[in-house]
């Protein structure tokens, strides 16, 4: 579990094709890597992967096939900058909200204005999604956590304050970008429990 809280951008130095898989050499720049070990998770622009080793420059990590056709790591080469989150602990704050690393699908950036000293943007997700992102409530783009501020169908408008635009990654997307995007988790679980309710009692005479 990770918080949508990025800690470091990290920068891509080796980005190669493993089998059927790609491999990721990662320099976690600012991230504190001293306590992570081979096996812990690690948010990379949002997408839960797992650390194979660290190797003298940095950390590697492995992108199964399922993961490079979901997400946007597939597209990374070497010099690519990535948001880094490890993964949440019990002594963790959790100052953005429940994200699972699991990346729900890719949405495209529309354009984005100034707002003050902050920017709004708006973006147009998988319409299979539209569902699950309501106003005021939480997505995760590129394993950044944000408030929806406004939804027009597949279409949903958030607000980045200037720390955000200066301590992750986001600030170097324009039009046309794509990020990866995880919906809420609640909501999932949700549509879920109520798709549960709704079906009839299994008949367990016998």
């Amino acid at each position: 579990m990770f918080t949508g809280i990025v800690q470091a951008v990290g920068t891509v130095r080796q980005a190669s094709p493993y089998e059927q898989d790609r491999r990721l050499l990662i320099e976690p720049g600012a991230l504190d890597s001293n306590g992570l070990q081979t096996g812990d998770s690690l948010a990379v622009d949002g997408c839960c992967l797992t650390l194979v080793s660290k190797a003298a420059g940095g950390l590697v990590v492995d992108v199964s096939a399922e993961s490079l056709s979901r997400t946007t790591l597939g597209d990374l080469t070497a010099g690519d900058r990535v948001n880094l989150e490890p993964a949440l602990t019990l002594s963790s704050a959790l100052g953005g909200h429940l994200v699972s690393g699991h990346v729900d699908g890719i949405a495209e950036m529309l354009w984005r204005d100034p707002a003050g000293r902050c920017e709004r943007w708006c973006l147009r997700g998988p319409q299979r999604l539209a569902q699950y992102i309501a106003e005021k409530g939480s997505v995760c783009l590129a394993g950044v956590s944000l408030t929806v501020n406004a939804v027009a169908g597949p279409e949903f408008e958030v607000s980045l304050v200037p720390h955000t635009l200066q301590v992750t990654t986001l600030g170097m997307y324009r039009s046309g970008a794509r990020l990866n995007l995880e919906i809420d988790l609640i909501a999932r679980y949700l549509e879920r429990l109520m798709l549960n309710a709704a079906m009839p009692p299994a008949n367990n005479k016998k």
